[in-house]
């Protein structure tokens, strides 16, 4: 039986990477005496995975971790049980157990919302909101992208779904996943690069909203948050 959990991971714990969440995880199962699985053998771990690992320095209020269920638990009795054993900024928001036919979260990510939320001292003068409609209004948006060996120039536009600027944030959905993978810092480095301004990755807080599995086809795809279901 597997269970999926969604939870947010805000304030200073945005800074630690992912092994070491997954070691809180670890931990907060443990000390929750949490009925997860484990594998059989000579060194056995608990089975867990988390849908897509969030980057150094982002807070997020979707984040999905799916584990294997032990035996049943309610919901209500999940959440409670979890959030007393993690710190506080780690709070598990919704639990749910996954139909048999139901993909693991890390195969079904396939985009993304974020949000840009920019300090008040970047971009002085810069009407963002007309700006960022301006930026999404060209015919493409040319990047350099950085690999680990070398550079490559890519067009990042295809893989902007939506966007839109309120006040001094922006609200992107893109592509995530194994097959196509966008950075929103690429957009805002792009959209600094667009002002002709110096870019500091500094000047701007990014957060994860939520994480969507396409229940479509890539050419009329159906969004839904991955803890969405039919019931």
């Amino acid at each position: 039986m597997n269970a999926r959990i969604k939870f947010s991971k805000t304030g200073a714990i945005r800074y630690i990477g992912h092994l070491d969440l997954m070691r809180c995880f670890q931990k907060a199962l443990r000390r929750s005496a949490f009925p997860i699985a484990f594998t059989a053998g000579y060194s056995p771990h608990m089975v867990m995975s988390f849908a897509a690992p969030l980057g150094v320095g982002l807070i997020s209020q979707g984040e999905y971790l799916d584990i294997e269920l032990s035996e049943p638990i309610t919901p209500f009795e999940a959440i409670s049980r979890l959030n007393s054993a993690l710190p506080e900024e780690i709070r598990i928001l919704s639990f749910r157990v996954l139909d048999d036919k139901e993909k693991s979260g890390m195969a079904e990510v396939a985009a993304a919302d974020y949000r840009v939320s920019f300090y008040g001292t970047a971009l002085p003068g810069i009407d963002i909101e007309k700006s960022f409609l301006a930026f999404l209004a060209q015919p493409s948006i040319v990047i350099e992208k950085e690999t680990k060996r070398s550079s490559k120039v890519v067009d990042i536009k295809p893989m902007i779904l939506e966007g839109k600027a309120e006040g001094r944030d922006l609200f992107l959905k893109v592509l995530q996943g194994s097959r196509q993978n966008l950075n929103p810092a690429l957009v805002a480095k792009a959209f600094f690069e667009f002002l002709k301004a110096p870019y500091d990755r500094y000047s701007f807080l990014l957060e994860r909203v939520d994480l969507y599995k396409n229940e479509g086809d890539e050419e009329r795809p159906l969004l839904r948050p991955l803890d969405w279901s039919e019931e």
